[in-house]
This record gives C-alpha cells, sequence and structure tokens, in this order.
C-alpha cells in the first residue's frame, strides 16, 4: 500500500512499481495461470507483466473474433450445400416436369390418331350405308 500512497502523493512515475501496483490489485490475473497463446504470437523478450497481459488480453479477442468468423465460413459452407442439394432437386424436379409434359403430348397424339381413325371410319359407315341404301331403293324400282 506504500507504493499507491507514493502515486497519490505526486511521487515521480516509476513504471515498474505502477506495474507492481496494478498487478498487486488483480490478484486473480497475477496468479492466474496463462491460457496457451496461439502459435501466431510470441511474447518479446522483457516485456512487462501488464504488458504481456494487455497483449494476450487483446490477442485472445482477436482470436475468438477470428474463430467466429470461421464458424460462419463453415455456416456458409453448409448452406451451400444445401442450395447444391435443393439446386440438384430442382434439376430433378424440372426433368421430371418434361417427361410428364413429353407423356402429355404423346398421349394426345394417340386420343388426335383414334379420333380422326373413328372420325374416318364413321365417314366410310356411313358411306357404306349410303351406297347400300341406294342399292336397295334401285332393286325395287
Amino acid at each position: 500500500m506504500a507504493s499507491i500512497e507514493r502515486l497519490q502523493r505526486g511521487a515521480a512515475l516509476d513504471l515498474a512499481m505502477l506495474e507492481e501496483v496494478v498487478t498487486g490489485s488483480l490478484p486473480a490475473i497475477r496468479n492466474a495461470p496463462s491460457e496457451e497463446m496461439p502459435d501466431y504470437v510470441k511474447h518479446e523478450e522483457g516485456v512487462t507483466r501488464v504488458g504481456a497481459l494487455s497483449a494476450e488480453a487483446v490477442v485472445r479477442d482477436y482470436e475468438t473474433a477470428a474463430k467466429e468468423i470461421e464458424a460462419m465460413g463453415t455456416e456458409l459452407i453448409s448452406a451451400a450445400r444445401k442450395c447444391e442439394a435443393m439446386t440438384a432437386e430442382v434439376h430433378n424436379a424440372i426433368a421430371f416436369v418434361r417427361e410428364t409434359a413429353a407423356s402429355y403430348r404423346e398421349e394426345a397424339k394417340k386420343i388426335f390418331k383414334r379420333i380422326e381413325e373413328c372420325a374416318i371410319m364413321t365417314e366410310q359407315v356411313r358411306k357404306t350405308c349410303e351406297s347400300v341404301k341406294i342399292k336397295l331403293s334401285e332393286s325395287k324400282a
């Protein structure tokens, strides 16, 4: 506590003493085991404990954000796969629709041909009946 009193009295600023005051005030931080740092950073030789803790806190925040960004990428890949699957289903549906339309056209062609064959046959029957009718009337006369 004497260090804090010296700071409050306006004594010359001693960074080592300031670090001691800060780390002494925060025993949880001072005594907390440091989590493993990402492999893309390494503490510099001679960095103070406060500087190291600050740098670690910042890099952890950035690392957390980077992991969230990567998670979004994973979600985007998942969404893209779902879209690809849906696209494949749409292509299958389009193929089914085209096949169905072709079947309807084929059926229409068969029915069209049947109706015309029936019409021709009906006309032939009508002509045959008329011809027989004429022959019968000529034979009576």
